[in-house]
């Protein structure tokens, strides 16, 4: 009884626009904690172990699911898959994007960084 594995979609830092394209929804699955100290503006925190109790607060829209290097948010990104949504990953996760340069914010005092 094997089971066929399909690979979620995924997409790197240099090919997401900047700035991100309206109506993309950023849904960040990563824990409290890493999420303070630096996250990308405007996106939606709902931690991975808390997403299946938490589906319906994810808009219905195209959305770019992220976490610290990718693993978690692949994981998101299939079970968002498996309820029908639009959702793709993204590969090297909050450390190729802040390694990319691009922006964070804080809900810290001290400047933005990937924990």
């Amino acid at each position: 009884m094997s089971q066929m594995r399909r690979s979620v979609p995924t997409v790197e830092v240099a090919d997401v626009p900047e700035p991100l394209p309206h109506g993309l929804h950023v849904l960040d699955v990563r824990e409290p904690v890493e999420w303070e100290h630096g996250h990308i503006e405007g996106a939606q925190h709902i931690p991975l172990r808390d997403l299946p109790a938490r589906l319906a607060e994810v808009p219905d829209a195209q959305t770019l699911v992220v976490c610290r290097v990718g693993a978690r948010s692949a994981q998101a990104t299939a079970l968002l898959q498996a309820q029908g949504r639009d959702a793709v990953n993204l590969g090297g996760g909050m450390v190729d994007w802040s390694a990319a340069g691009r922006s964070l914010v804080s809900e810290t005092s001290s400047p933005p960084r990937v924990v």
